[in-house]
């Protein structure tokens, strides 16, 4: 039996699975911990069991704002898939878990051994940037309170729990805006009996209701991931 529940390792074969299990380090995703700086070279690519990874754009000022999410539906450190050494992005854990990790030298030697594997790497690659792309205009196009709905179903999904170990402080760096706001929206929910917060733990009261609440982009992004057979 695989030892693993990362959906990109589910999806290939025995043998493949064979050929690059001696590579797979097992890892532990501390909360906060940032596993890459933007535009320095990658070390490693990450496969989650568990927990919640933030792809965020980091501006001059120190400003922040999150441009995707994996969880076991996917990998960190996508671009190793193609060739490409480098991310613009920082990858910080959101939501602690387990997983492995892959050393990048040896990363390109087993994708010519493995066309399953390259392949499933690449249509993740393909999604994760359809779900950039929607992320981009929810951010730009509509309100703090859609996006947050959206963002906590999107999370909910990634480590099936409606219970979500998250402080308002990183929400707001997560969303690219400040905590009163952040603050304020969650009020709004929580008056609707839709979420409930308690310090440090969001808990999801009402998926039907959240997806009311929550703007297109959502449903938007699931199909996008139904394209790999994942919520």
């Amino acid at each position: 039996m695989k030892p693993f529940k990362n959906t990109v390792l589910s999806s290939i074969p025995k043998a493949e699975y064979l050929l690059i299990q001696p590579n797979l380090e097992p890892f532990r995703f501390d909360q906060h911990c940032v596993l890459h700086e933007p535009m320095q070279e990658l070390e490693f690519a990450y496969f989650p069991n568990s927990g919640l990874i933030s792809l965020l754009v980091a501006t001059e000022d120190g400003r922040t704002v999150e441009a995707g999410m994996v969880g076991k539906n996917g990998v960190i450190g996508v671009p190793l898939a193609v060739g490409l050494k480098i991310s613009p992005l920082r990858y910080v854990v959101q939501i602690a878990g387990d997983g492995f990790r892959f050393k990048m030298e040896r990363f390109p030697n087993r994708l010519k051994l493995t066309p399953h594997f390259q392949m499933a790497l690449s249509r993740f690659a393909v999604v994760l940037g359809m779900e950039v792309a929607q992320t981009a205009a929810c951010n730009r196009l509509h309100e703090l309170g859609q996006r947050l709905a959206r963002w906590l179903l999107m999370a909910s999904n990634r480590v099936d729990s409606s219970s979500l170990p998250l402080t308002h402080d990183f929400l707001a760096a997560t969303l690219g805006t400040d905590r009163p706001s952040v603050s304020l929206a969650a009020k709004v929910l929580e008056k609707n009996k839709i979420i409930r917060y308690k310090r440090g733990e969001i808990k999801i009261l009402s998926v039907r209701r959240l997806e009311s609440f929550s703007c297109e982009c959502y449903r938007e992004i699931q199909q996008f991931n139904s394209m790999l057979g994942q919520k």
